[in-house]
Order: C-alpha cells, then sequence, then structure tokens
C-alpha cells in the first residue's frame, strides 16, 4: 500500500512539474498566471513603441492631415497678415477694373456710322446728345471734338487729345496697385521665409539636443509664407496684363475715332467751301 501511494505521488510531482502548454486546460489558477504576463508584454512594446517615435511626430502628421485655411494662416506666422491685406487690394481693384471696364466698352463701328449721319445731316446737336448717352471714352473723346467744331479743325484735334488723356488716366486707374501687389507679395513671402529660417536656426541654436520637431515650425512657416506670396503675385499678374491689354484695345479705339471725328468734320468743311 505504502508503495503505490509514494508511487502516486511521485507521479502526482512529476505531472505537476510538467510546463503547461498556450491552449491547454490547465487546472485552478495556471490561465490566471499566464494572463499578466501578456499584459505586461503589450504594455511593454507600447512603451518602446512610444519611446522609439519622436515627440512631435504624431502631432505633427495629424496636424497635416487635418490642416485647412485658418492652421495654414496662423502656422503662416506674422507675415501673413500683409499678405492677406494685398490679396484683398489686388481682388477690390480687380473687380473694381473689370466692373468699370466692362460698363464703358460699346461696339465702336455702329457708334461711329450715327455718328457719321448725324454730321453729314449738319445735325451736330444730335452727334452731341448720342455722345452724351453713351458711356465710354470713345464717346468722351468725341464730345469733347464735337464741342469746338465751330473754332476749327486745329482746336477740335487739341480737345479730342485733351480729352483722351483725362479718359486714360481713368483707364489706367488702379493698374498700378495690381502691379505693386503683384511685385511685392513674392517679397513679403520671401521675407517670411527668413524670418522662418531665422527662428529655426534660433531654437536650434538654444537646443541642447536637436531633433526635427525643434526646426518644423520654423521651416513650414518659411514654407507657408513663400506659397502664399506667389499663389497671391500669379493670379494679380495676370489681372494686370489682361486690363492693360484692355487699355490697349480702348487706345485703338479711341485713335480711330478722333480721326473718324477730324476726317468727317474736314470733308464737311470742304462740301461747304465748295
Amino acid at each position: 500500500m505504502r508503495k503505490f501511494l509514494l508511487l502516486f505521488l511521485v507521479l502526482s510531482a512529476a505531472l505537476w512539474a510538467q510546463p503547461v502548454e498556450p491552449g491547454s486546460d490547465a487546472p485552478g489558477g495556471t490561465e490566471e498566471q499566464i494572463e499578466p504576463p501578456d499584459e505586461a508584454i503589450e504594455e511593454t512594446v507600447v512603451e518602446e513603441t512610444a519611446q522609439g517615435t519622436p515627440e512631435g511626430e504624431e502631432v505633427e502628421r495629424a496636424q497635416s492631415a487635418s490642416m485647412d485655411l485658418k492652421d495654414l494662416f496662423i502656422s503662416g506666422g506674422p507675415f501673413m497678415y500683409p499678405l492677406l491685406l494685398s490679396l484683398l487690394i489686388g481682388i477690390a481693384v480687380s473687380v473694381e477694373r473689370f466692373v468699370s471696364y466692362r460698363k464703358v466698352k460699346i461696339n465702336v463701328g455702329p457708334f461711329l456710322e450715327k455718328m457719321g449721319g448725324f454730321i453729314r445731316r449738319g445735325d451736330v446737336k444730335g452727334a452731341e446728345e448720342l455722345c452724351e448717352r453713351t458711356r465710354g471714352p470713345v464717346a468722351a473723346i468725341m464730345h469733347s471734338g464735337l464741342l469746338r467744331h465751330d473754332k476749327g479743325l486745329e482746336a477740335v484735334e487739341k480737345a479730342v487729345e485733351s480729352s483722351g488723356g483725362i479718359e486714360m488716366a481713368y483707364l489706367e486707374k488702379g493698374i498700378v496697385v495690381l502691379a505693386s501687389v503683384s511685385s511685392i507679395a513674392p517679397m513679403l513671402g520671401f521675407l517670411g521665409t527668413v524670418s522662418g529660417m531665422i527662428r529655426a536656426f534660433g531654437e536650434i541654436a538654444a537646443a541642447k539636443n536637436v531633433e526635427a520637431s525643434l526646426v518644423a515650425g520654423g521651416i513650414q512657416e518659411a514654407l507657408i509664407t513663400t506659397a502664399t506670396g506667389l499663389v497671391i503675385a500669379i493670379p494679380i499678374q495676370m489681372s494686370h496684363n489682361y486690363f492693360i491689354s484692355r487699355i490697349g484695345k480702348f487706345v485703338v479705339d479711341m485713335e480711330e475715332a478722333s480721326i473718324f471725328l477730324v476726317d468727317t468734320l474736314a470733308e464737311m468743311e470742304h462740301l461747304k467751301q465748295l
């Protein structure tokens, strides 16, 4: 009996000493002894991952993924405010010039035909009223010439020339502003670039351990201001060039109208002399 009892104890001790495999059914608190090491391993992996990732990297990714215009404006630094002001000025002047040129644009051919009809019939008053009813620089210079038709062709030419100068000043109003915005905006952007790089290198000099997160803000400011200056300058420069071409078209129309007026009046005087 003692031998069987001794054999049973030896076999029990041997079975108890064998390692328990994962997933095997173990008695009592075997599962409770396995779970804590797994949780500890998971926490260790998370801590190592967090330690291996530089601080700010996760934050930068989140910012870049959800960054909108407001975030870009704030990240661009103080030079974004004059850039915004230049953008608003450029847009306002461009819209005003576009509306103004659209209002004063006329079809010159039919207008000159009507004018010629009034002048050939001797109805100068009707021609003046037609000019008063018509907007634009072409009608304005024609009206100035007709008001002095009784003083000779030289007086008509001088009146047309003087009126043309006034109309050119009106047409060119705001064009200098667009040219200034298109040239100043990139300069402000480059100035913001220099400011951002100065700040980045200042943070590098002040820090003992140099990390990418230290210079990321300054470099981001530099790139944002540069891009903003170019984004503002390109469309404003295109608007400036477009309006310059429109002014050139108005100049051609005014020259054509002035030549037509002088030639028509000279023809009528010649017919009267005959």
